[in-house]
């Protein structure tokens, strides 16, 4: 069950200022980043009266606001071209009155309590709100600038409040807990009473049983922790983008020509001469991969994995400890032992012990691999008269060369025969063949940026039932990652059609060239496009229900399984097509490049649970305030034998997943629950014969992608394959155990 804040149209916007975004850690996911507030301006903000009544007459930022005033763009979708930074703080205000005024009315009615005038009101309320909050996090997010932070540095924390003053209110949740405590004796609906249940889960969790000091204190810490997530995501975008590697001539040798060219398009990007490489995964580790120069390496690598770990204005070792401390405070005051409990207790694991159980059960078998290619990458090194161990800024190389010469494989041969636009037409094939849906580029929608692209999405009868954007190109200004999120949920109860978004960090090709994608690339566009899918088909009753409201180990399994349909020939011998020839890729290419998926698959499992284990041990730490955050990391690692040549994905200083926001914090691990779902669910595919089977799409499409939260999560996806999941697809396809092991 999801822990959302807030309940109503408002709900999944504000939950944006709690990072609520779905990304893919395939891409350098910095998932629930948004840009919060420091703590002195946080407090400032929360200190200062939110609304100031307008007693002189007409207001013309409210009057002439795009924000406050009808949409008739086509859809309804949000008129860019009209909207500027100076209309959303105004907006902003009126919209916190607007939905105050609504909230209060609910509250106070005196009437008694029924589904329609409290939980349907709720969930009819804040429309202003929402999609105000939609719309700037969305930009905050792809095209931000200094007055986009500003205003984000006091928003956030006022969101923030105005969450707890909903959640807090006493007379609002006696009006809930009544309905709920008679649930069963109120001739409920399957979706009413599923919506019911969610509203009072999440109104628990939110602090509403809470009284006296311990409420005023629960509401302090929300606000706080609002101001140092903030703090924390523009620390580490402050180190990403304040940092560039000059590449001389002579730095240049040896690199693959889609590099150099990359590099090229960064510096000009920047206003720069010449060749750069950026701390944007799709620039470094590239170059990790290919660069002959160690030296050059080390100091990349050095760079991308001290993020928020400097001695500058930017090192987040304090704010780490702060937001662990508020964040132990929050769960001891809801009555749970620890955060990590508070956490998982919302979701399908239900416990830290089962989350670890699982990872456990991962981490040895990967571990064997993974000393099996460290074996490798020695073998390499010694073979080229070279005495060093291996170290971190190594392994991407050496691990290129063992591909190339295991498999035959050049990446630059294969990412020739990977076009952007032939994926996004084969992420729109898939969906045809097994949804029966249809996508149409639409040029007259005004958008953000140039670069963001916008299609309608139509069902077999030509009806329009959803508008998809898709932005695809770093750009100084876009945070780093790829992720999912909406300007619009899917509502059952108005008949508005989503609005949903992918955002990737694609490398700009040269003017007049293709962008081309590595394999990588590739499989991070279909796992987006997957969280896409699951809020454009959404066919709930309630938004509150809709799309990816769902547990958070359960949100990344429609994105994942969706992945595998890249790997499968039938659909890449139709889209993996030479940017120069048209030819498909030749069958024996294609043949190497699918036997070389279980490749390096002990670095990246093992390299990925550091990251679990570490986010896990940080939320069930009783004394977080005293931790030192290098010295942590290290215990936690060495406590399972780690390999020095892989450390964490994604070290604490940058760990935005959990430490921006509360999208991934003590569920890191949530990728490896979804990958035992998605491996064990195309197994299905697998099994029939038809990776398009048309009555295993059908259930697919009823108890996932279009089911939202409307059942619990184990349910849908029982539903869905009949029965519940076994860990052993997931190993056998990382080549863990042998198949039919």
């Amino acid at each position: 069950m999801k822990s959302s804040l807030l309940i109503g149209t408002a709900a999944s916007a504000l939950l944006l200022a709690g990072c609520s975004q779905q990304e893919n850690d395939a891409a350098d996911a910095s998932d629930t980043m948004v840009d919060e507030a420091s703590m002195a301006e946080m407090d400032s903000a929360v200190s200062e009266t939110p609304i100031e009544e307008n007693t002189s007459g007409p207001n013309p930022a409210i009057e002439n606001n795009p924000l406050l005033a009808e949409w008739t763009t086509p859809h309804g979708a949000p008129p860019f071209d009209l909207i500027s930074e100076e209309h959303f703080v105004p907006a902003f205000n009126a919209a916190f009155e607007s939905h105050s005024a609504e909230i209060n009315a609910i509250a106070s009615n005196s009437e008694p309590p029924t589904f329609d005038n409290t939980i349907l009101a709720m969930e009819t309320s804040g429309v202003d709100l929402g999609r105000i909050s939609r719309v700037f996090f969305n930009l905050a997010s792809s095209a931000s600038n200094d007055d986009i932070r500003a205003i984000q540095r006091e928003m956030s924390p006022r969101l923030a409040a105005h969450s707890a003053s909903i959640t807090l209110n006493a007379d609002l949740f006696a009006r809930i807990d009544s309905l709920y405590q008679q649930r069963d004796s109120l001739g409920l609906n399957a979706q009413q009473l599923r919506l019911l249940e969610t509203t009072h889960h999440d109104f628990v969790r939110a602090g509403a049983q809470l009284e006296g000091d311990d409420r005023e204190r629960f509401a302090e810490v929300r606000a706080g922790l609002a101001g140092l997530y903030t703090q924390f995501a523009q620390n580490e975008q402050a180190d990403r983008e304040g940092w560039t590697l000059a590449l001389d001539a002579e730095d240049l040798e040896g690199l693959p020509d889609y590099i150099v060219s990359a590099a090229a398009g960064a510096a000009a990007d920047r206003g720069l001469e010449g060749h750069v490489v950026t701390l944007a995964r799709s620039s470094v580790e590239p170059f990790l991969q290919t660069s002959p120069n160690r030296e050059l390496r080390e100091e990349a690598w050095t760079a991308w994995m001290t993020r928020g770990d400097n001695e500058n204005d930017n090192n987040n070792h304090q704010t780490i400890r702060d937001i662990l401390q508020l964040r132990l405070e929050m769960a001891n005051l809801l009555g749970y032992e620890s955060f990590a409990h508070y956490r998982t207790g919302g979701t399908m694991a239900g416990t830290p012990d089962a989350a670890l159980e699982l990872m456990e059960q991962v981490w040895w078998p990967a571990r064997n691999r993974a000393l099996e290619e460290q074996g490798d990458i020695e073998a390499r090194i010694a073979a080229a008269g070279l005495d060093h161990e291996v170290a971190p800024w190594d392994w991407r190389y050496y691990t290129e060369q063992v591909r190339a010469e295991r498999y035959d494989l050049d990446q630059s041969e294969v990412k020739a025969y990977l076009q952007l636009d032939n994926m996004i037409e084969a992420q729109f094939y898939v969906a045809e063949r097994l949804f029966g849906i249809s996508f149409n580029e639409r040029f007259d929608i005004p958008t953000y940026h140039p670069d963001a692209r916008v299609w309608e999405m139509t069902n077999p009868e030509g009806e329009v039932i959803g508008l998809f954007y898709g932005d695809y190109f770093a750009r100084p200004g876009k945070r780093g990652g790829a992720w999912m999120s909406s300007f619009r949920p899917q509502n059952g109860v108005n008949g508005d059609i989503p609005i949903i978004i992918n955002n990737c960090n694609y490398n700009r090709p040269a003017e007049g060239e293709p962008a081309l994608l590595s394999f990588t690339d590739a499989s991070t566009l279909f796992h987006e496009f997957g969280h896409a899918l699951h809020g454009l088909l959404s066919a709930t009753d309630y938004p509150s229900l809709a799309g990816t409201s769902v547990d958070r180990d359960f949100v990344e399994f429609p994105a994942q399984i969706y992945e595998h349909w890249l790997e499968q020939p039938e659909v890449l011998e139709r889209f993996a097509l030479h940017h120069e020839t048209g030819e498909p890729m030749p069958p024996e290419l294609l043949e190497r490049v699918l036997q070389a998926q279980t490749f390096n698959q002990g670095f990246a499992t093992v390299e990925f649970l550091n990251s679990g284990f570490v986010d896990m041990a940080y939320h069930l730490e009783p004394n977080p305030a005293d931790v030192d955050i290098h010295e942590f990391e290290q215990t936690v690692l060495a406590s399972r034998d780690n390999l020095d040549a892989i450390p964490m994905r994604h070290r604490s200083p940058h760990f935005l997943h959990t430490f921006a926001g509360e999208g991934y914090s003590a569920g890191y691990y949530s990728y490896l629950w979804a990958g035992v779902l998605d491996n064990d669910g195309f197994a299905a595919f697998e099994e029939a014969g038809d990776i398009f089977d048309p009555e295993l799409a059908q259930r697919l499409l009823d108890s996932v992608f279009s089911a939202g939260d409307s059942e619990p999560a184990m349910d849908a996806y029982v539903g869905f394959r009949g029965r519940e999941p076994s860990v052993e697809p997931l190993l056998r396809n990382r080549g863990f155990i042998e198949t039919g092991g």
